[in-house]
Order: structure tokens, then sequence, then C-alpha cells
């Protein structure tokens, strides 16, 4: 199964990625999609691995609750990818998401990140 996984395409990494993100499925996302040395560019920082991706995660849940998220822009080229999205809680929204991935060999190895959060 493993050996499957990392012959996925940019799409279907992507795909599986967004679809266990908006389902709240953070442990099989980063199981099946991010690799264990990824790089993600926030505006808090330079985030590593999997604790990293783990430590954002804790970050986004704490501004918006287990939002649901709207995917309005979602664009795949060769390894990259990149996704443009809202979401809104009960007390906040974010109207400006903006993630760019790198995607190779199965894995998600680089993003960046980019929201602002306003409250409602």
């Amino acid at each position: 199964m493993e050996d499957d996984l990392r012959k996925r395409s940019t799409e279907e990494v992507f795909a599986d990625h967004l679809r266990l993100a908006g389902e709240h499925r953070l442990e099989d996302d980063i199981a099946r999609n991010v690799a264990p040395d990824c790089v993600v560019l926030e505006r808090r920082g330079v985030f590593r691995g999997h604790d990293g991706v783990c430590a954002l995660a804790r970050l986004l849940a704490e501004e918006l609750s287990d939002a649901p998220y709207t995917y309005t822009t979602e664009l795949v080229d060769g390894r990259l990818a990149f996704l443009e999205w809202t979401a809104e809680s009960d007390h906040a929204r974010v109207r400006d998401g903006a993630d760019s991935f790198v995607i190779e060999n199965g894995w998600i190895v680089a993003q960046t990140i980019h929201y602002t959060v306003e409250p409602t």
C-alpha cells in the first residue's frame, strides 16, 4: 500500500489532501500525504516535519474551531499545486486563504500558507 501511495500523481495527492483536510482528518492526511521532512512557510515562521504540520493545524483549529472550508480555486501544474480557500466559524472567518504546494513522489514536500483571521 505504501508503495502505491508514493506512485500517485500531484493531482491525486492534492485531491487526497483536500478531502482529508475538509474532513478534519489530520492524522490520516499526514500519514498519507505529508513527507516526514516537509517544510511549511507560514506568517509565524518556518515549520518542519510532521510536528510542524501538527503545530500549524492546532493553531488553525484554535483560530477557526473546525470550521468548514470552501475551496474556491484549485490549480495543479507539474509538481506544483495552488489552493485558494475560505472558512467561517461561529467567531471568526477567513476570506483570503491561499496555499501553495510542492508535491514529489507522492508526498507534499513543501507548502506555503497565508490567511487572515477576521472576527465575526
